[in-house]
């Protein structure tokens, strides 16, 4: 019994043999299908996207070459007024508004003028008055020299005594001394009225010469008070620019101004305008630097402004060595150098177009700057920088993090 019992606490090695061969494979599988997802993720990751840097085709111009020095400035009138009245009253005519184009002396506007009227119809009657104080006293000087030839007739033959003619004699004098007297109220009545008739003038405002109306600074019905600044008066009734003498005030670093010399042509662009360029030329450079910048003020005449430029506009000026040749005023596509490569011996670019690229052959140009001019593509494509020898036509790319 003891042996028996002996025996069922032996261990069959003859069953476990076989459990063991089997998890052998198992195992195997497990290293072999981590290594197969290894090299499926490196396949996915060389076969995704290529990450490249990017950049705009953009325009240039190939007087850059010509440009000596740049220089930011504004839009200015040469003549230019803050039009207003003389006289003191209410406004209660205003024939124009901001944009109307006026003439010389055209009336634009009038002030209250009743009062001032009223005097120069005064001073008016009062020349009527001299007149006719005039025509009395020259009756005056007619009826005292009759007297006085009449006492000389008489003084003679005694018939008269001298006492009388003496009389006679100052009657006359006296009344040719008003005649004078007559004369100079005539005139002076005159010099008074034409004061007050100046006074009627000046409540009516003219155009100083041709030009537009920038700013509108009163309406109808209020206090135009040119030499006062008391409350709720106005000064200025409108400001009149003349656009024919538009041109570029520009600051210039003084350590630059010996480069710039008058008569020197310019190539004008304005923000406003950013595909238009004017030529200009320097007309004068104003003899004083501003102390706390630095600057020289230097003023640009428009050779060939346009209709459309406006006062206050900001603008950007080219000061150049040569006048803009006319073949040299069109645009032309550029991009930087590094973005076009040689493939199969022709320079070719590489544009970004739904995040593939597309192998485009260009025609290099003249350098302009730091640009290189192609053909055969527009501007504002965007194009690989400097695409690797590995990047072919069609290839899916991502735009590099900077």
């Amino acid at each position: 019994m003891a042996d028996q019992d002996l025996s069922k606490l032996k261990i069959d090695r003859s069953a476990m043999a076989p459990v063991q061969r089997r998890r052998r494979p198992w195992r195997r599988y497990a290293i072999i299908t981590v290594v197969l997802l290894a090299l499926i993720g490196v396949g996915v990751k060389l076969m995704g996207p290529q990450p490249v840097e990017s950049t705009t085709v953009t325009t240039a111009y190939p007087s850059q070459n010509y440009t000596l020095l740049n220089a930011t400035g504004y839009v200015v009138p040469q003549r230019k007024a803050a039009v207003a009245s003389k006289a003191q009253g209410r406004l209660e005519w205003l024939g124009v508004l901001e944009g109307s184009r006026v003439k010389k002396d055209e009336i634009i506007a009038r002030v209250e003028s009743r009062d001032v009227e009223a005097s120069a119809a005064q001073a008016r009657a009062q020349v009527e008055v001299a007149q006719a104080n005039l025509q009395l006293q020259q009756a005056e000087l007619r009826d005292a020299e009759v007297n006085l030839k009449r006492s000389e007739m008489l003084l003679e033959p005694k018939a008269i005594s001298k006492q009388q003619y003496d009389a006679d004699l100052a009657r006359y004098n006296k009344a040719r001394a008003s005649i004078s007297n007559a004369q100079a109220s005539i005139v002076s009545a005159k010099a008074n009225a034409r004061a007050s008739e100046v006074s009627v003038e000046q409540t009516v405002i003219r155009a100083p010469f041709d030009g537009v109306v920038l700013i509108k600074h009163a309406n109808v019905g209020d206090n135009i008070t040119p030499f006062s600044a008391a409350a709720d008066t106005k000064g200025a009734i409108v400001t009149i620019a003349d656009m024919e003498t538009l041109e570029v005030e520009a600051d210039v670093a003084e350590s630059n101004i010996a480069r710039i010399t008058v008569d020197q042509p310019c190539e004008i662009l304005l923000d406003a305008l950013p595909g238009l360029r004017m030529a200009g030329r320097v007309a004068r450079i104003v003899p004083t630097v501003d102390r706390s910048k630095a600057t020289v003020l230097v003023k640009i005449r428009f050779v060939d402004r346009d209709q459309r430029v406006l006062p206050d506009m900001s603008a950007k000026i080219a000061f150049l060595s040569k006048p803009v040749p006319p073949q040299d005023n069109t645009p032309l596509p550029a991009v930087q150098p590094s973005a076009v490569v040689e493939r199969d011996g022709k320079p070719v670019v590489f544009v970004i177009d739904n995040g593939k690229v597309r192998q485009t052959a260009v025609t290099r140009g003249a350098k302009i700057g730091e640009l290189q001019t192609v053909q055969g593509i527009k501007p504002g494509a965007t194009v690989v920088l400097a695409p690797a020898d590995k990047l072919a036509d069609g290839a899916s790319v991502t735009l590099a993090k900077k």
